[in-house]
């Protein structure tokens, strides 16, 4: 009885403290790895990209972010990419789990232009009142060449939530 009871005061405490951190108001910044072998395209066998993003809770639960990223792919043929985006994410629930949706531009040599419209479903986990670790599932649809160049990959990622 005694283990039931603590159980449901961890989960009321957790409830309640995951329920102030989405809300409208606040900054958010983060920086992401991306890669590592965890992303596939048709043209290369490693793709390692770091991204920054920032960001600011419009609504509970809603946020709007912009995203800066550069990619470096490990062969002679396709170009290291540099990318910027803007992007919007739903909190589901105060739990931490979201779904994103944006688009990004990435230019690279070889006269390399890109829009690629992504999609991405992800968790903020809290190590603190403010911090997050952030690992995501993601898909980036190539404009130019579907077959080549449209990405699914994991991004890992460390978020701070500002007041």
């Amino acid at each position: 009885m005694i283990k039931r009871l603590s159980f449901l005061l961890v989960a009321l405490v957790v409830t309640l403290a995951a329920n102030a951190q989405f809300e409208q108001g606040k900054k958010y910044i983060s920086a992401s790895f991306s890669g590592f072998d965890f992303s596939y395209n048709g043209t290369s066998d490693l793709n390692i990209g770091l991204q920054a993003k920032g960001g600011y809770l419009v609504e509970d639960n809603l946020m709007v972010l912009g995203t800066l990223g550069y990619n470096h792919v490990g062969d002679d043929v396709t170009p290291d990419r540099f990318s910027i985006g803007a992007q919007g994410r739903y909190y589901i629930i105060q739990n931490g789990i979201y779904l994103g949706v944006g688009a990004t531009y990435k230019h690279g040599s070889h006269n390399y232009n890109d829009i690629m419209p992504t999609v991405e479903v992800g968790y903020a986990f809290f190590i603190n009142r403010l911090v997050t670790i952030e690992p995501a599932v993601y898909y980036e649809q190539s404009v130019n060449n579907h077959s080549k160049y449209s990405n699914v990959g994991l991004r890992v990622g460390l978020g701070i939530y500002l007041f």
